[in-house]
């Protein structure tokens, strides 16, 4: 692939108005379920249905290493994604109990590690043995950020042909707070003080050398933030690229996509700046303890209804959302309303949402 050129599948509004009606007729105040019930209508203009279904659903978890490690950026090394991703993929990780619980399948998606893992489980997306260092260079090449954009278009394509309805986008990879601080930073034109975080825990020092890190890649590669994908190519991750290309596949392929933490979000920023109406395909779970994430979530004009403190990633935030969809799907299907119990609905004033 030399370039994204695809037009987006278009939102069904006559789907979406007969949600926000059906919404009308249940038997409680008008909006009174908030953005839940902005999210199910959502669902529905994306469906094409007001008759929303949340299933099939999964968690795509895409892994990859960053050549920023050798700056001292992560208290752990390169070779700890490989063991996450062998868990993730064995079904013996943290998203996996979660996803048994919100019934929900997981995928491992190998982008760019830099072993590659032993389970025959992961999916191999690999574009190469992580990125470079992008305090030198560029974390990979505009083909490289291309292809793993297209790997994760053609990653949602396959699942959604499948029949899957809704799917969490997370990642698993040592380094990535860094790449995804500094791209952030890039698409925003903020400072590293607002978007560097101590991602899985660092020290006083290593949150300097982080900063200091994102500050030399935003000067080094500074020429090259007028291209969304390029500036994906020289800040990014194999991973953080195959999810921007998830979110694309949204858009193109019509799946509900959930985002979870901070380098998910940046993923989202990344893939609306490719394709603004990628947006539209998008809703918010969490708010990351991470510095940048509240911050992207606005830029993109997202508020994330779920406010926990959490920091976890491998898309353990998005999924915990689902529960809370199903909770809200059921009185949206359900058999309690207005009409059920002889009662006169609520009339809405004009353009009122109750938000």
């Amino acid at each position: 692939m030399t370039t994204i050129d695809f037009e987006p599948k278009p939102l069904d509004e006559g789907a979406e108005k007969a949600a926000r009606e059906k919404w009308a007729r249940v038997a409680k105040p008008l909006y009174s379920l908030g953005r839940f019930e902005e999210m199910i209508a959502r669902a529905a203009a994306i469906q094409g249905t007001a008759e929303v279904s949340l299933f099939p659903r999964a968690a795509l978890v895409f892994c990859g290493d960053h050549g920023v490690v050798a700056q001292g950026v992560s208290q752990s090394g390169s070779e700890v994604t490989t063991a996450v991703a062998e868990s993730i993929a064995e079904g013996q990780s943290n998203i996996n109990l979660m996803c048994a619980c919100a019934r929900t399948d997981v995928f491992c998606l190998d982008m760019g590690m830099k072993a590659p893992a032993r389970s025959a489980k992961i999916l191999d997306l690999r574009v190469g043995p992580g990125t470079r260092d992008f305090t030198r260079e560029p974390a990979m090449t505009k083909a490289q950020a291309l292809n793993a954009l297209q790997n994760g278009m053609d990653a949602v394509g396959s699942l959604s042909r499948k029949g899957y309805k809704l799917l969490a986008v997370g990642e698993m990879g040592i380094g990535n707070t860094t790449a995804a601080a500094a791209l952030g930073c890039a698409y925003l034109g903020e400072s590293p003080s607002l978007f560097v975080g101590r991602g899985s825990g660092l020290s006083d020092e290593g949150l300097l050398r982080k900063r200091q890190a994102v500050e030399k890649a935003l000067l080094l590669h500074a020429k090259a933030f007028s291209d969304p994908v390029m500036t994906l190519a020289c800040l990014g991750g194999f991973e953080i690229a195959g999810m921007a290309g998830a979110f694309l596949g949204g858009a193109k392929y019509g799946v509900t996509m959930v985002i979870d933490g901070v380098i998910s979000a940046v993923a989202a920023l990344a893939a609306w700046r490719i394709l603004p109406a990628a947006k539209d395909y998008m809703l918010p779970s969490h708010a990351s303890r991470e510095p940048a994430a509240q911050r992207v979530l606005s830029a993109l004009g997202l508020e994330p209804v779920l406010h926990a403190d959490m920091a976890l990633g491998e898309a353990t935030g998005a999924v915990m959302l689902f529960p809370l969809l199903d909770m809200a799907l059921s009185l949206y299907h359900g058999s309690h309303s207005f009409e059920s119990l002889g009662m006169e609905a609520y009339t809405p004033f004009e353009n009122d949402t109750g938000l």
